[in-house]
């Protein structure tokens, strides 16, 4: 399985040469309200297996929790499906609003 840090994220959203990501956030609602990554989708980790045919065949997907562990299992369990390329954040929104946004609330 593929893992991109928060930075390396960062520098793909801004890089208009490369297809964006499709970013996945599998947090629950409540954590999804409070903080989210600007352009992700919210599909709460349990909610994945029933709702599978609303993600992309052709995009990459980047998997997105608070910590990096949640996403990791939905990211193993997607490619186990044959999803394409799936890549889990490491570190999740925790890191991210360490070292890309500091604006972003924290829980």
């Amino acid at each position: 399985m593929k893992h991109i840090t928060p930075p390396q994220l960062a520098e793909w959203l801004q890089d208009a040469t490369r297809p964006a990501p499709f970013l996945l956030d599998v947090r629950e609602p409540s954590e999804f309200a409070y903080c989210a990554i600007p352009g992700s989708v919210p599909m709460p980790m349990a909610t994945v297996p029933a709702r599978m045919q609303e993600l992309p065949d052709d995009a990459q997907i980047v998997v997105i929790c608070h910590h990096g562990g949640r996403s990791m299992q939905v990211a193993m369990f997607l490619e186990r499906q044959g999803l394409g390329e799936v890549i889990n954040l490491a570190g999740g929104v925790a890191q991210w609003a360490q070292q890309v946004d500091p604006a972003m609330p924290q829980y």
